[in-house]
């Protein structure tokens, strides 16, 4: 049998070219599958245990519609993942999606199924207005019940990983890293290579980029998204997803607290945005000079950046702290 391969062409040496991003969506539409098929997903076993009950069926069943057990699903539903791509952003976009790529994408599900699931997609065809007002509010309730209450420990995971491969690029160049991804992605001559189970294609990516996406949920394989207007995208399984990922997120803390003293920890664990020393001590409970000596304390040891924004000074998580905090989740 011959080989399938998604060839994503790149400018040759063009850093700007590769960029990362997070996408709620695609965490979502992953969890709707591990929910449909969770024997497929032993790492979302902790999560689902907690999980399951929760999820309202109605809503569910929308998603389910058109997400499935395998296979394509609408591109609109993960499109595009950007560095601060929000769940409330994802949902209000879907509210917007414009007429023609709503049907092209829709039409791309009907084609796929079949029974009471095709008459279902083709009522959503008909009344476009309609489906997308419901399926942004699917969107919601799925994920209010299913991922937001674990989102924390979640995004802790992306943003780890996308710290420590961005220091593998600083450290080894793009190529180097693209190779570390997942075992059917490869690189080679400014080309990133996928390999894929049923189609082939080549993407020409120079004036567009190609974006790169860790997913949790979505820990078992690669995804991409090929067609515009989606800019080029590969999902790939982020580092360090246990079966305990989802575990609550105080005994991150607790496991941090041991090794760097509670205050500490914690300091770590909510640097995953900018803040000031003052803002710090009062999140914290603990006096000015005590939270800056914290705060010097893991500057020194690499986990923590401190940067001037005009008459303040901010500080945020080092590749290195990420890199602690995923791995302790």
């Amino acid at each position: 049998m011959d080989r399938k391969f998604v060839d994503f062409v790149l400018a040759p040496d063009d850093l700007t070219a590769i960029r990362f991003g997070v996408s709620p969506g695609h965490e979502l539409c992953h969890a709707v599958r591990a929910l449909l098929r969770p024997d497929e997903h032993p790492l979302q076993w902790g999560w689902l245990r907690t999980t399951r009950g929760a999820v309202p069926r109605e809503h569910f069943e929308v998603l389910a519609l058109l997400i499935r057990e395998d296979g394509y699903f609408p591109d609109f539903l993960t499109t595009t993942p950007s560095w601060e791509l929000t769940p409330d952003a994802e949902a209000e976009r879907l509210r917007a999606i414009d007429d023609e790529r709503f049907r092209v994408d829709m039409t791309k599900v009907l084609v796929r199924t079949d029974g009471a699931r095709r008459v279902a997609v083709q009522h959503m065809l008909d009344q476009p207005d309609r489906a997308r007002e419901m399926i942004a509010q699917a969107w919601l309730e799925v994920w209010n019940s299913a991922v937001a209450p674990v989102w924390p420990q979640l995004e802790r995971l992306l943003r780890a990983d996308i710290a420590v491969r961005s220091r593998r690029i600083a450290e080894s160049g793009i190529g180097a890293m693209i190779q570390t991804l997942h075992d059917r992605v490869q690189w080679s001559d400014g080309m990133v290579r996928v390999t894929m189970r049923i189609w082939s294609e080549v993407v020409d990516c120079r004036g567009s980029g190609l974006v790169l996406v860790p997913s949790v949920m979505g820990s078992t394989g690669c995804n991409v998204l090929t067609e515009p207007p989606a800019q080029p995208t590969l999902f790939y399984p982020a580092l360090g997803v246990t079966a305990t990922w989802a575990r609550d997120a105080s005994d991150a803390t607790a496991a941090l607290g041991a090794l760097l003293g509670p205050a500490r920890a914690r300091i770590l664990l909510e640097a995953h945005e900018p803040r000031t020393t003052s803002q710090i001590a009062r999140d914290t409970a603990v006096a000015l000079s005590t939270a800056s000596h914290h705060l010097t304390v893991l500057r020194d040891a690499g986990l923590i950046a401190s940067s001037r924004e005009g008459a303040r000074v901010l500080h945020r998580r080092t590749p290195l702290g990420e890199a602690m905090v995923g791995a302790a989740l």
